[in-house]
C-alpha cells in the first residue's frame, strides 16, 4: 500500500511507488468533498492516490482535475489511466505538453531513448492517451477553480520548456514539480532538509531556470512540494543552494565540452564527486554506498542532461 502524509489544509502526498520508496511524490488537493490530483506518476500509481482519496470520502467521480507540472512520464505516465478512473476529471497542461497527453507516442520514442526499451516498458507500461476534449491548456498565469479554491499557474521553464508551477490560492503554497529541485527525506537531518537541482534531458536551461527559481521565491511561499519528494520549508535557505549548485552543474558541463567520448563518464563522476561533496558540506543523514546507491539514478540523468545541453548550446 502507497504511504500517505497529510499535510493539513487539504493536500496529501501519497507515494508513487515509482522505482524506490520516497522518490517520488503524487499530491492531491481536497476541498469540500472534491479533489484534484497534482501529477500522476505511472500506472501503478492510481490505485494508491485512489484509495488515499476514498479514505477521505472522495470517489473517483469526485476528481475534478488532473494538473500536470510537466509531462516527462515519472511526473504523468499514469495521467491517461487516472483519466479512464476518474471520469470526470479534466486535465490541466502547458500548451507545448498538451499534444503529448493526447498522443504520448512522442514522448514514449524519448523516454526509450533515454532508459531503453526494457527498461521503458518495465517502469511504464503502456501509456494512454487523453481525450483531448478534455486536456485544457494552462498558460502562464491561467487560474482554475476546486470548489472555489484556485490555483494559478505560472510558467517556469529551466528544467523543461513545458514546466508550470501551480500556487495554490488557500494557503500560498507552491507546487514546483522539478522546477525547485529534488529533496529526498532520506537526507534530512537536524530538523532541516536540503536540496539539489535536476538537469536531466532534454530541455535543461540554467538561465531560464534561475530565472523560475527567483519568481517562485518571490512570491513568498511558507511551503513548496517537489515531486521528489513532497513537502519543503526554509524556501530562502534552499533556493540559494540551489542557485549555487545549478552553477557548479554549469561549471563541470564547461570543463568536460570537448571531452569526446569520455565526456558522459566524466560528467557522472563530476556530478557525482558534485553530490557527495555537497552532503559532507551540508551533513546530510546518508554518507558513503548508502548516500551513492539513493542518488545513482539522479547522477546519471543529470550528466545526461548536462550532455544535453552542451550539444544544444553554440561555443
Amino acid at each position: 500500500m502507497a504511504a500517505v502524509v497529510d499535510h493539513g489544509y487539504g493536500i496529501l502526498a501519497v507515494d508513487s511507488l515509482y522505482e524506490r520508496e520516497d522518490q517520488t511524490a503524487l499530491h492531491a488537493v481536497v476541498q469540500d468533498g472534491r479533489a484534484a490530483i497534482v501529477d500522476t506518476g505511472v500506472n501503478r500509481s492510481v490505485p494508491g492516490m485512489l484509495a488515499a482519496l476514498a479514505a477521505r470520502g472522495v470517489a473517483p467521480e469526485a476528481v475534478d482535475w488532473i494538473l500536470l507540472t510537466h509531462v516527462h512520464l515519472d511526473h504523468a505516465g499514469g495521467t491517461g489511466e487516472f483519466a479512464r478512473r476518474c471520469p470526470n476529471a479534466k486535465v490541466a497542461v502547458h500548451p507545448r505538453g498538451a499534444r503529448h497527453m493526447a498522443d504520448p507516442s512522442r514522448l514514449m520514442a524519448a523516454t526509450r531513448a533515454i532508459y531503453g526499451e526494457a527498461m521503458t516498458r518495465r517502469i511504464y507500461g503502456e501509456v494512454l492517451p487523453v481525450p483531448r476534449e478534455r486536456i485544457v491548456e494552462v498558460a502562464d498565469g491561467a487560474v482554475l477553480a476546486l470548489e472555489g479554491r484556485e490555483f494559478r499557474f505560472l510558467d517556469v521553464p529551466g528544467h523543461a520548456r513545458h514546466h508550470v508551477a501551480i500556487v495554490d490560492g488557500a494557503t500560498g503554497h507552491v507546487f514546483a514539480g522539478d522546477t525547485f529541485g529534488i529533496s529526498y527525506r532520506a537526507l534530512d537531518a537536524g530538523g532541516k532538509c536540503f536540496v539539489f537541482p535536476t538537469t536531466s534531458p532534454s530541455q535543461f536551461d540554467p538561465g531560464p531556470l534561475h530565472d523560475s527559481i527567483e519568481r517562485i521565491v518571490s512570491l513568498g511561499p511558507a511551503a513548496i512540494y517537489v515531486t521528489h519528494f513532497s513537502k519543503i520549508l526554509d524556501v530562502s535557505r534552499l533556493s540559494e543552494d540551489l542557485h549555487r549548485l545549478i552553477d557548479a552543474h554549469v561549471a563541470l558541463a564547461l570543463a568536460h565540452r570537448r571531452a569526446g567520448a569520455e565526456r558522459h563518464r566524466l560528467l557522472c563522476d563530476g556530478v557525482r564527486e558534485l553530490l557527495v561533496s555537497e552532503g559532507k558540506r551540508q551533513g546530510w543523514a546518508l554518507s558513503g554506498a548508502a548516500l551513492l546507491e539513493l542518488i545513482s539514478l539522479d547522477v546519471e540523468l543529470n550528466a545526461q542532461g548536462l550532455g544535453a545541453w552542451l550539444d544544444a548550446s553554440p561555443e
